[in-house]
């Protein structure tokens, strides 16, 4: 057993000591937003002084003449007065606090009813010893859906169940932690992440100015993400079975710590099984209630020949319009439609079980749920602003015009491209945690930057993500990641920092590796992300006189 002044000297060492080192003297990363404003500030002065510009990639002129976006100065008169009397606005139309805010308050409600905890559990305890390692991966990554639930209850449990099963329990830690974190975009339908990531997208898009007919779908990474899913499972089941575990050793219970912790792994009371039940009939009811909606009499979620007349449009067409054209109203309502899920379902489970006993106890959890967003609305704030003034002052579009062009005269083909910028996600990951606070600073120069190349916001914003989630689980700047090593040190007293980062770099090496071939693969096949949502995206072309 080591001790502590030993785990601290370790921890000081190497590339993962400066790692630590550095990401500690790292501000808050709201205050990181404070100093990029006061930095892009002064850089918007220079440019501007240095007649930085760009031409429009998509817009003429009256006469037919190409447009020159040039930088502007945030001190202008204009800005000055744009920061001040728009900053209510800026901050209430940042596109994911709405999404986030709307999402929050049904699976808050999910979530502190008990529902995410029981269903986990009733998940992965009977599973069979061969099947143990996959199935808890694959609920770990599905409980991404549960938001912090899964970090707290999942991983835990897996520990519980691996050695129960005989197993050795950090084992069970890994693959769980794996799966939450390392999984991070890999499910099997859009959730609370796909809304927070494309609200941000979007953002960036208005403010580019490119007005390629854009539309946010948070549905647009869904083929995607359950392809990450499919190549993860096996992945982290291997990784586990054959290079972590084995490292292990085999596992020595102590009768102490497996007296301590038996508890948690209880069946689930009669009251908790019926509120599965429940919920489970409150989801198909809110499914049936949505499919009624887009197919049933009147289809306000599906668009008809007579709605794209209303429009103005002609036959012609009308008859161009794709399925997942008319199907845009409901993509943009799932927003809506994962609340009323959340919210119907928490409520049925609780109602069952004991844990709502009345509307009283309702709101109580919606109002938890918001209090817990605190920190966000903060950082959102500062984000707001940097996005919006990065905007204003016309940067974002030259360096994404300069930067296609420099890619485009490097002669690296675009599955290239793609690679790099999800590696340089993942090296990003190391230093700043939040996967919001990340692509706010990545999505203004990325997402039309990548837009000129001919790749979709949906493309740009799937490539993120293969980056941000698979060096998630060997940083120790994740805010879980003090919370993983306690799970761990209550099985095995001397376990370290060091020690779980070191368990941990397999996972995150195979999943880098296979994310990005698996994207390069995508982009290079030209397959959609989504329903609705190609990987490839065409600019509209310039009229000429």
């Amino acid at each position: 057993m080591t001790s502590d002044a030993e785990e601290a000297a370790k921890r000081q060492g190497g590339f993962l000591g400066w790692v630590e080192r550095t990401g500690n003297r790292l501000p808050d990363p709201v205050f990181i937003f404070v100093y990029l404003i006061i930095a892009l500030v002064l850089f918007s002065i220079l440019a501007h002084a240095m007649g930085l510009s760009a031409v429009h990639p998509t817009q003429v002129s009256e006469d037919g003449g190409p447009v020159t976006i040039k930088s502007a100065s945030l001190l202008s008169a204009e800005n000055i007065q744009r920061l001040w009397t728009q900053m209510p606005a800026t901050f209430t139309h940042f596109h994911p606090l709405g999404y986030v805010l709307v999402v929050m308050l049904g699976a808050g409600v999910a979530e502190r009813s008990g529902l995410f905890a029981s269903a986990i559990r009733a998940a992965v305890r009977n599973a069979p010893k061969f099947l143990l390692t996959p199935l808890v991966a694959l609920v770990a990554m599905l409980s991404n859906h549960a938001a912090d639930a899964g970090y707290v209850v999942m991983i835990p449990l897996a520990a519980i169940l691996f050695a129960s099963a005989g197993r050795h329990p950090l084992a069970g830690i890994a693959a769980a932690f794996a799966g939450v974190s390392g999984g991070f975009s890999a499910n099997v339908a859009p959730g609370q992440l796909d809304a927070l990531l494309f609200g941000i997208t979007e953002t960036a898009y208005q403010a580019s100015s490119i007005d390629g007919g854009w539309g946010v779908n948070i549905a647009g990474n869904t083929y995607f993400i359950i392809a990450l899913l499919l190549l993860y499972l096996p992945i982290i089941w291997y990784v586990t079975d054959r290079i972590i575990e084995p490292r292990l050793g085999a596992w020595k219970p102590d009768a102490a710590t497996a007296e301590a912790y038996g508890d948690e792994d209880a069946p689930l009371t009669e009251g908790q099984s019926k509120g599965l039940v429940w919920a489970g009939l409150a989801v198909l009811g809110v499914c049936g209630l949505w499919a009624f909606m887009t197919l049933g009499p009147g289809t306000p979620l599906y668009l008809t020949d007579a709605d794209f007349a209303a429009q103005g449009l002609d036959a012609g067409a009308i008859a161009e319009k794709a399925w997942y054209d008319r199907l845009n109203p409901f993509f943009r309502s799932l927003v809506a439609g994962f609340l009323v899920l959340f919210l119907a379902a928490g409520w049925a489970y609780g109602a069952a079980a004991g844990t709502i006993k009345s509307h009283k106890d309702l709101v109580a959890m919606m109002t938890e749920a918001m209090k817990d967003l605190g920190y966000y609305l903060v950082l959102a704030f500062a984000a707001a602003h940097f996005v919006a003034m990065f905007g204003w002052s016309n940067l974002g579009l030259i360096t994404a015009v300069h930067g296609a062009d420099a890619i485009q005269s490097s002669g690296l083909p675009l599955p290239i491209v793609i690679g790099l910028i999800v590696l340089f996600a993942a090296l990003l990951n190391l230093f700043v945690g939040s996967a919001s606070a990340k692509w706010a600073l990545l999505a203004p120069v990325l997402v039309p930057m990548l837009m000129l190349l001919g790749i979709s916001p949906e493309g740009a914003t799937a490539a993120y993500r293969v980056g941000d989630g698979a060096t998630n689980i060997i940083t120790p700047l994740m805010v879980y990641f003090p919370l993983i090593l306690i799970f761990a040190q209550r099985w095995q007293k001397d376990f370290g920092l060091g020690s779980l980062t070191a368990m941990m770099i397999p996972y995150s090496l195979w999943l880098l590796v296979s994310g990005v071939t698996l994207m390069m693969i995508w982009i290079f096949l030209g397959i959609p992300l989504g329903p609705g949502a190609p990987v490839g995206f065409q600019l509209p072309e310039i009229a000429t006189p």
